[in-house]
């Protein structure tokens, strides 16, 4: 790196000369830690070096003690000096010791200049759409999960599928052979080798997503469970039953945590980013917030009532982990944000719309709605809608279909966005990052993917 004349010290200003002259100082650091460049380290390793030899019975006059003082006081020319000099350096002739600071402030305003200023909108349709039969028209189920390993898991019907985005190959993982079972929610673990699944008949299953095998069985719940969500090794689950489980799936005896304050179901269970804290929304119109630590006790953080109708949308902000996402059913429609660390709402907009579904875009600072039916003058009905953070001003959302927009997902590079609808169709957008010219559209044929084929049609 080329050196910049700007932080090229100017040697004349750091001299002991200067020390003479009436200059402004300021003092940067500790005031008992030295400044070498106000220093004449010569003189003085030769006033340390070249001591004589003390007499046993010193007998000092005036003149000898004139002369020491002199010598420790002052530089070979005579001007006063002293070996440890405690001020700072002159403010004329030094850099600000927070320039860097500055700097990176300053890059930081450009960037978000830059990006405040770049034309970002919706895309007008979606990059693909596949086929999805048997999808349940049902409010308080979540049934759709983009993995880290980059397979989308779907339960439609008594079947459960996966399918990869790459080469667009379908899986059937389970079937369930019952009449009044099925599965109603589901989750891929962290490193995407199980997927949990809840049921209708209250239990929850772990599958290994290679083999196709069933792990095992967790009983705890005695209706739907209708949410279920990883932190590492440990299952949350939430069910119409008003509890919320924890499960160590690494324990023969799992269950570690049985909770049972919401009043109605449990429709929405999130784990924070940083793993700490819990955020659980229910039929009863309530958002609490659980600390990890402390979820044996039954002791919340926060109870969060300002929704007034079911809350089922929860997402954590990926760029500030004390900023949740709220969206309420029905009779509410309202999007909120929420400080966890004080439990206040810092920000609320009404959609006049039920919320759904919440996804944050990873690359920009924006949150994706999914929404179902609406109510008075409204374009949220039905459709996607793309909100810019903090500010939850509108950038634009996906044209109003016919149907609810009931679940959303992301993909592992955060720039895609899998939304799943009671029309049986699940589709793929381009959402979050630069449209790609050469990703492939769907054709009537290609849409079909197999789904229509499947046995379960």
């Amino acid at each position: 790196m080329g050196e910049n004349p700007s932080w090229v010290l100017q040697s004349g200003c750091y001299s002991p000369t200067r020390l003479r002259s009436p200059v402004d100082y300021d003092f940067p650091g500790d005031r008992f830690i030295p400044n070498r460049s106000l220093m004449d380290l010569d003189h003085a390793k030769s006033l340390l070096t070249n001591r004589t030899k003390e007499l046993e019975k010193p007998k000092y006059s005036e003149e000898y003690s004139r002369k020491l003082k002199e010598n420790l006081t002052l530089d070979v020319e005579g001007r006063p000096y002293r070996m440890l000099v405690f001020r700072g350096s002159p403010k004329s002739s030094r850099k600000s010791s927070r320039l860097i600071d500055e700097m990176r402030r300053s890059d930081e305003d450009t960037t978000n200049t830059r990006d405040s200023n770049k034309n970002r909108s919706f895309p007008k349709k979606e990059s693909l759409v596949l086929d999805a039969p048997n999808l349940s028209d049902d409010f308080y189920m979540n049934v759709l999960d983009w993995g880290s390993g980059n397979l989308i898991a779907v339960a439609l019907g008594s079947a459960l599928y996966t399918w990869n985005p790459s080469n667009r190959a379908i899986h059937k993982l389970l079937d369930v052979d019952s009449q009044c079972d099925y599965p109603t929610s589901l989750a891929w673990s962290g490193d995407a080798r199980k997927i949990a699944v809840g049921h209708m008949c209250s239990d929850v299953q772990l599958w290994d997503a290679e083999t196709s095998k069933l792990v095992r069985s967790l009983r705890g719940h005695q209706n739907k469970v209708v949410s279920v969500e990883w932190n590492g090794h440990i299952l949350t689950s939430g069910g119409n039953d008003k509890a919320i489980i924890n499960h160590d799936v690494r324990a023969k005896k799992s269950l570690t945590c049985y909770l049972r304050v919401h009043t109605r179901g449990v429709c929405s269970l999130k784990w924070s980013r940083r793993s700490n804290i819990l955020a659980s929304g229910g039929d009863d119109n309530l958002v609490y917030i659980w600390n990890a630590s402390k979820m044996s006790s039954s002791h919340y953080m926060y109870r969060l009532n300002a929704h007034s109708a079911a809350v089922k949308a929860l997402a954590w902000c990926p760029y500030n982990s004390d900023v949740l996402a709220s969206g309420g059913g029905l009779l509410d429609g309202s999007l909120k944000l929420w400080n966890v660390q004080k439990g206040v709402c810092i920000n609320s907009i009404n959609t006049h719309a039920q919320v759904c579904a919440l996804q944050w875009n990873r690359h920009q600072k924006e949150i994706l709605s999914g929404h179902g039916f609406s109510w008075g003058n409204t374009d949220c009905g039905n459709q996607l809608c793309l909100w810019k953070y903090p500010s939850m001003s509108k950038i634009g959302g996906s044209s109003k279909s016919d149907s609810r927009v009931l679940h959303l997902t992301q993909s592992p590079d955060g720039l895609r966005v899998a939304s799943a609808g009671a029309n049986e169709t699940i589709s793929i957008w381009e959402v979050f990052g630069p449209p790609q010219a050469n990703e492939p559209r769907s054709s009537g044929l290609d849409s079909l993917l197999a789904f229509r084929a499947s046995p379960i049609r």
